[in-house]
């Protein structure tokens, strides 16, 4: 092998090994826990792919989809989120709404944020809309007292482009640098004027967009796709940064984590072992594959119960509802009622009752 080649291949190997260049989990929308790929319409502000979140003030203006539309992502990417416009929303000065990602202090700290030596840093993305025009977004401090909005513009319909804003740190404000939000990369979908700002400097306010932002939710059946988001130190945006699968899903599941029934051999997956405590009520252990951010204070389950059970020796017992025992980063028990037929004491499994497609989430999102 020659010098050249071999400068290559060390070039090649230090792109693919930076470890944590991109603070953005998630950015090629690859995982999708809560929903696999499903088409979801929320009613209030709700995690969609995993770490993205919409945020919105009228229920119901849009869906989201891994994939919506099935249009091919660019070179490079099997994935995109995807949000379609529901109506022809008017949006009021106070109304807003937008797809973010809140990026954990920890993982921000080294921006110095609040601080004399606080870093340039560089925002890029691929995006995808039916509108043309000029769209809107924000970095945005989680102590809501420092926002930098930003404008970029798609200049051809039904066409991905990518796009790279470069940000000066923020000198002043207060940045978290724990397991709280730090940083919030925010895109606006329609943005009243009681919460966007003139682009291109940072203001001691918690405005989300630009002035005069195109609405996407302005038009029935308009879309938004978006991919390959990054944010990183320095003024140049650096080529993707791709992390292996598995990597990327423990990353995930730092905030959220959820057990199907279809991860399981066969319609009577077990979730977990545990105990009855009395007669109506058994607690079962759930082990976190990785240490989540906190602990969790969200509990997501089938709505029909069909997947619970609960084998105690003697029979299956049907699951009522589901609740907290003992919340904790790594090991997670959860109660499970029943109207009666459990054996105080009797150890026994939580497990789906002849289906596929129950399932049990903890979120510790920000």
């Amino acid at each position: 092998m020659g010098k050249a080649a071999n400068l290559a291949a060390i070039g090649s190997i230090a792109e693919t090994s930076l470890g944590f260049r991109n603070r953005i989990i998630n950015g090629d929308m690859r995982i999708d826990q809560r929903n696999g790929g499903a088409s979801v319409t929320p009613t209030t502000s709700a995690y969609t792919l995993d770490r993205w979140q919409v945020v919105l003030t009228q229920a119901s203006k849009v869906s989201v989809q891994q994939n919506a539309g099935s249009v091919t992502p660019p070179t490079g990417f099997s994935n995109y989120l995807g949000i379609t416009s529901l109506a022809a929303t008017s949006v009021g000065a106070s109304d807003f709404f937008f797809v973010q990602q809140i990026v954990e202090g920890f993982n921000t700290s080294d921006f110095a944020f609040g601080s004399a030596s606080a870093a340039t840093v560089t925002l890029s993305f691929w995006v995808r809309s039916s509108l043309t025009g000029t769209f809107g977004g924000a970095l945005y401090g989680a102590s809501g007292t420092r926002s930098y909005a930003f404008t970029y513009t798609i200049s051809a319909a039904n066409t991905w482009e990518q796009k790279t804003v470069t940000i000066a740190g923020s000198t002043s404000g207060t940045w978290l640098t724990n397991n709280g939000g730090g940083i919030q990369v925010i895109f606006g979908l329609g943005v009243g004027s009681s919460f966007s700002q003139t682009a291109g400097s940072w203001q001691n306010t918690g405005n989300i967009s630009a002035t005069g932002a195109t609405s996407v939710v302005g038009t029935n059946g308009a879309t938004f796709y978006i991919t390959g988001v990054q944010l990183e130190a320095g003024s140049v945006a650096s080529p993707f940064e791709r992390r292996d699968y598995g990597r990327e899903l423990m990353m995930c599941q730092r905030y959220y984590y959820i057990i199907r029934a279809s991860q399981g051999s066969s319609t009577y997956t077990k979730y977990g072992q545990g105990y009855a405590t009395s007669a109506t009520n058994f607690v079962c252990q759930i082990n976190c594959p990785v240490t989540m951010r906190s602990s969790p204070t969200t509990l997501d389950y089938s709505t029909t119960y069909t997947f619970y059970n609960v084998y105690d020796g003697f029979g299956d017992i049907v699951a009522t509802g589901f609740s907290f025992d003992q919340a904790a980063p790594t090991l997670t028990s959860i109660n499970m009622s029943a109207a009666s037929g459990l054996t105080q004491g009797r150890p026994g499994a939580l497990q789906a009752r002849n289906t596929t497609s129950g399932y049990i989430g903890l979120g510790a999102e920000l």
